[in-house]
């Protein structure tokens, strides 16, 4: 009994973490009213300063390596959502390129010349992702696509100068393919109709005379 009553006075400080700052005043906390507590004894804040570390961690994921630089895009938190961070040297310090309230999904140098790259990202978590252009000169962001549409990151041809997407555009639930220049968002047309939304660009050909494809 002793063991539970410490184990569920753990378990408690650790869920009452974001309200550890409102009562950081206190030397114990105090369980909201929506909880009923019988039998526990007060929960010393230090508990709470003890497990923290272990509450509050984050990740870092390698997102795309510079085609000409030893740079590289990562994603990483450092806020309550993953943003595109750019590493520019072996154990050097990230640079911070997006600032979003969503999550951004990866970041894909140009694959030739790698002054600007690729994004995805939604709306509030409405799952209905955007491509996105950033530019390395100006830190300008170019919407890519049609704001509104759900839309695959794309994979990047083998010149570097175009990228396929899949995008439910044209009836709300087909994954058509659409191809778009990212320097000239007025390039985006689509390619090739198809039915379901299960299609997704695997690869380009050499040439960029075809590409592979999957229905899954």
């Amino acid at each position: 009994m002793r063991f539970f009553s410490k184990f569920f006075a753990t378990f408690l400080a650790v869920m009452l973490l974001p309200a550890f700052m409102a009562v950081a005043q206190t030397q114990t906390i105090t369980p909201g009213d929506n909880l009923v507590v019988e039998g526990i004894p007060p929960i010393p804040v230090s508990i709470a300063q003890s497990v923290e570390r272990y509450t509050n961690f984050r990740a870092a994921s390698l997102a795309s390596w510079h085609p000409k630089r030893r740079e590289m895009l990562i994603s990483t938190r450092f806020a309550d959502t993953p943003q595109v961070h750019l590493v520019k040297s072996p154990l050097g310090a990230r640079k911070q390129l997006t600032f979003f309230p969503e999550r951004v999904a990866g970041g894909r140098f140009q694959p030739t010349e790698g002054e600007y790259f690729v994004f995805s990202k939604d709306i509030g978590g409405n799952e209905f992702s955007q491509n996105y252009r950033y530019d390395f000169a100006t830190g300008d962001i170019t919407l890519l696509t049609d704001g509104k549409s759900k839309n695959s990151g794309g994979i990047w041809s083998s010149k570097g100068d175009k990228i396929i997407y899949t995008s439910t555009r044209r009836t709300g639930k087909d994954n058509d393919f659409y191809i778009i220049d990212p320097l000239d968002p007025k390039t985006n047309k689509l390619i090739t109709q198809v039915e379901g939304g299960g299609w997704g660009p695997l690869d380009w050909a050499p040439d960029d005379s075809k590409i592979l494809a999957i229905e899954y």
